[in-house]
């Protein structure tokens, strides 16, 4: 009887594990199937994910982007064109006209690229017709357009064909093209032909340009080409008088103490007749001839090189000092010149130098 027993509770046991183990191994079965299926999901997540990268196309590459400033994303201290809004007024009327691009042309050193900026600026806040809101103005060098381009499907095309479709295509760019009678000199010289190439475009009115050059390389180079110049109107950009330039170097002294970092803390009163010095100084007949650039150019490299010296001293201010020296070493204007504005700047701001304690014989 208990020989019975024994073997009875034997086979339970063994029955017991049987089952224990089925459901052991099935749970197994089922962990390792889900974990497999868990993963596989993972991979053909990660597949999909770079199949869909893969399939993104690359960020197409901008030739306006790559070879041209944008004067309308540029920062500006203070109004670029101050004085000009007449020159202003004209090129934005000859934009708006169908069918027309404009040329400025005036002497060297003017400020003709400054009215461009000044267009720019006027864009930037929101201060032009609304014809042009919004708009962007690229200033390329005819330098940059040389060579060609290699396009997406890798085939190689000119560089001016890629920038001409490209803004052709954007509608809402103004091409400003400074030293504009280069597209000539590099058409014969390149074996590039820029001038045929624009043609098109400018008669359909699909770009506007801007272009800037002096009467002497308008006369020379752009004249001759009849056909390219009934695309553009011009507009002529005198040399602004004494008076003028008197209230540009007013509106631009913040922007060079922006550049340098370096003040100008007189009063109002004083920088105004220091800035009248200056113009004085640099007027047209005390200029060298054909060397010294004219106004308002000539004018501002005098009054940043009085910031220049501040800067070399490590000085915070610009001072009397500094603008004694500047005068003393300009080379612009004639070396008799120099030494009779020594004297007058000596007379007419004697109270200023006195109380800086400027010793003048240390320079």
């Amino acid at each position: 009887m208990l020989v019975n027993i024994m073997f009875f509770w034997y086979n339970i046991k063994e029955l017991i594990k049987l089952k224990v183990g089925y459901f052991m191994d099935d749970l197994f079965d089922i962990v390792e199937d889900e974990t497999l299926s868990f993963d596989d999901d993972k991979n053909e997540n990660d597949i999909k994910k770079k199949t869909e990268i893969k399939d993104e196309p690359a960020k197409k590459e901008s030739i306006l982007e790559k070879y041209g400033e944008n004067l309308t994303t540029k920062l500006y201290v203070t109004n670029p064109a101050i004085a000009r809004d007449d020159e202003i007024e004209k090129t934005i009327l000859t934009l708006l006209t169908p069918d027309k691009s404009a040329i400025l042309v005036g002497k060297a050193g003017i400020g003709k690229t400054a009215i461009v900026e000044g267009i720019a600026y006027k864009i930037q806040n929101n201060t032009v017709p609304n014809a042009i809101k919004g708009y962007d103005i690229i200033k390329v060098n005819t330098s940059q357009l040389l060579g060609k381009y290699i396009t997406d499907d890798g085939t190689e095309e000119l560089r001016i064909n890629v920038l001409l479709k490209e803004v052709e295509k954007a509608s809402n760019t103004i091409l400003f093209i400074d030293e504009i009678h280069t597209l000539v000199i590099e058409s014969r010289n390149s074996g590039i032909d820029f001038v045929n190439a624009m043609k098109p475009a400018l008669s359909r009115g699909d770009i506007k340009v801007v272009g800037a050059t002096t009467l002497d390389e308008y006369n020379q180079y752009l004249i001759r080409d009849k056909a390219f110049l009934r695309r553009f109107e011009k507009i002529d950009v005198a040399e602004p008088d004494a008076e003028t330039t008197v209230k540009i170097l007013m509106g631009s002294y913040p922007r060079i103490e922006k550049k340098t970092g370096v003040k100008l803390a007189y009063s109002k009163f004083v920088i105004e007749n220091i800035m009248k010095f200056i113009v004085n100084m640099t007027s047209e007949y005390k200029r060298v001839y054909e060397l010294g650039s004219r106004y308002p150019d000539n004018a501002l490299a005098l009054l940043s090189k009085a910031f220049s010296y501040a800067k070399f001293d490590n000085s915070e201010f610009v001072t009397f000092k500094h603008f004694y020296k500047a005068i003393a070493n300009c080379q612009s204007v004639y070396s008799d010149v120099v030494k009779k504005e020594i004297v007058a700047f000596k007379e007419q701001f004697k109270d200023f130098l006195e109380k800086e304690n400027v010793d003048l014989n240390d320079y």
